[in-house]
């Protein structure tokens, strides 16, 4: 697996692992508000900040150039470069429960690393998404006491703030 700058062919591919509305709401908040949604739709969130510099989106491929993952990181902080946030993480879900999304994640943290020189990566995860808090945790993400509520079309969620400190 390796980790490639996101095409806008991916929104594709990525959008159709997304089956249900609960799956679209744990992997994306309420920051795409429809369901189903479509093959274009990560293509048209991504529009407004896709060619900052302060907005990364990846998408992990697999020896035959197949996109299995995706995540993008960005600068949650105007003033503070050293702090950087991962979000949209999602994993082809025929791969799950495999190691590629602790794989993927590993690339990505070493990116932020190496090429971004953070030294913190923070996420959200939703308590009612136990399996990606555990991946989270597996490549080493400590929940913080901070919690916020997301109110979403299908109910209101529990977000819990996650860290990774790289120094």
């Amino acid at each position: 697996m390796k980790l490639r700058k996101y095409k806008k062919d991916d929104s594709a591919i990525i959008c159709s692992w997304i089956k249900d509305e609960m799956s679209l709401y744990q992997w994306s908040a309420d920051r795409i508000d429809k369901f189903p949604i479509l093959d274009d739709d990560l293509n048209k969130n991504y529009e407004p900040v896709i060619e900052s510099d302060r907005f990364i989106p990846l998408s992990a491929i697999d020896e035959n150039d197949t996109v299995i993952g995706h995540l993008f990181i960005r600068y949650p902080n105007e003033i503070d470069d050293s702090i950087v946030r991962f979000g949209y993480v999602i994993v082809n879900p025929a791969l799950r429960g495999c190691g590629k999304g602790k794989e993927m994640l590993k690339l990505a943290i070493d990116y932020a690393r190496n090429e971004l020189n953070a030294s913190m990566i923070t996420l959200g995860v939703f308590s009612n998404n136990n399996s990606a808090r555990y991946c989270y945790e597996a490549v080493g993400f400590r929940s913080v006491e901070r919690k916020e509520l997301y109110k979403m079309a299908i109910g209101e969620w529990e977000c819990i703030e996650m860290e990774l400190f790289l120094v």
